[in-house]
């Protein structure tokens, strides 16, 4: 669809145009398709995908449940661990409930609470499309959560623009290019009709320019 130069020297210019920040930036694309039917559910996009370099600044997971799957959340440092009592209670605080969802990009819970985390909280997770991973009790969440940190997750919805994160300003350029170039990849799998559904793609920083990749 696009070779890896075309990407590279667009990801140069949306770097080079972006005003200099007190703080990093993250870089991310927007793709806009054509010639599909988003009100058909059949056609709209929803991936994890891990990055092949990662997203340059980790993503925050929140893990719900008790006993084993919190010793090993902890063991790997996990950002965020809610018990049922918090879940319940959560479910009575509306506006803590959404900070929590729209601050949080993955949530991991065992596979008991899960009927705990749709009654509570299921009303703001599920249109984030944050809805959590269950976890098996004989599942180490460990690797789960190494892998997340590496993600990004992207959806459509039924509109035919959205926009993926694919990694931070303080990342190599060549980097971020070779995330680009497997999210597209993934983008044009998913497309009934390919490169031919996409019209087209541009990459920015979050406060900079847009530059047209293709």
């Amino acid at each position: 669809m696009v070779d890896r130069v075309q990407i590279l020297d667009a990801v140069k210019a949306a770097m080079e145009a972006a005003p200099e920040r007190k703080f990093e930036e993250s870089i991310e694309i927007s793709v806009n398709l054509r010639n599909i039917d988003m009100a058909q559910p059949k056609n709209r996009i929803d991936e994890t995908m891990i990055l092949p370099n990662g997203t340059g600044q980790p993503q925050k997971i929140c893990v719900l449940g008790k006993g084993d799957i919190t010793t090993q959340a902890k063991a790997v440092g996990v950002d965020l661990i809610i018990g049922p009592e918090e879940i319940e209670r959560l479910g009575g605080e509306p506006r803590e409930a959404r900070r929590l969802a729209d601050e949080y990009r993955f949530f991991l819970a065992e596979t008991a609470a899960m009927p705990l985390v749709g009654r509570w909280l299921g009303t703001r997770l599920g249109p984030r499309g944050k809805m959590p991973t269950p976890v098996p009790p004989t599942m180490d969440v460990g690797p789960m959560v190494e892998r997340l940190r590496k993600s990004v997750k992207f959806r459509t919805k039924d509109k035919t623009t959205f926009h993926v994160k694919v990694g931070s300003a303080g990342m190599d350029a060549d980097a971020l290019a070779e995330n680009i170039d497997a999210v597209l990849h993934r983008v044009e799998a998913s497309l009934e009709s390919g490169a031919m559904n996409i019209r087209s793609v541009y990459v920015k920083t979050s406060m900079g320019p847009a530059v047209r990749i293709i």
